[in-house]
């Protein structure tokens, strides 16, 4: 039996932090009124914004643009029960400025998947939460019971 002793939220700082130690995180959103999630790569703006880059044509832009959004990434090892999560929840929408679209395709994500006519979108970061659970170790007490 394993114990585990080090639940614990996380202060924004080290969600960021987090967040850029992994590649792919999922966009959960409403799709025709009901729940859905997408895994998508994706990358950090300068201002902690999420930055998405996919088709204009997308179901997924069509269904976030303008609206409020949750984006979740993780990481966890299912031998020591230990990991984190961390969400960021804020407004989505395509980025149209000319120049904000140039940096972009210098610094922003490059999709996964060929794309043609491709778009940024951003989420900002608004609500940044996360928790990690600590290393597990062996319950010496179950052992005795």
């Amino acid at each position: 039996m394993f114990q585990n002793d080090a639940f614990r939220a996380l202060e924004r700082q080290e969600c960021l932090r987090l967040l850029g130690k992994v590649p792919v995180g999922r966009v959960v959103y409403t799709r025709q009124a009901l729940p859905a999630v997408l895994p998508i790569n994706f990358s950090l703006d300068t201002d902690a914004s999420v930055l998405l880059r996919t088709s204009s044509d997308s179901d997924l832009v069509r269904a976030i643009d303008g609206v409020v959004v949750a984006f979740e990434v993780d990481e966890f090892d299912a031998a020591t029960r230990s990991g984190w999560s961390v969400v960021v929840t804020g407004r989505a929408g395509v980025v149209t400025d000319p120049a904000e679209r140039e940096r972009l395709a210098q610094t922003g994500p490059t999709s996964w998947m060929p794309l043609r006519d491709s778009v940024f979108v951003r989420i900002e970061a608004e609500m940044v939460t996360g928790r990690e659970l600590g290393r597990a170790r062996p319950d010496a007490l179950a052992d005795h019971s």
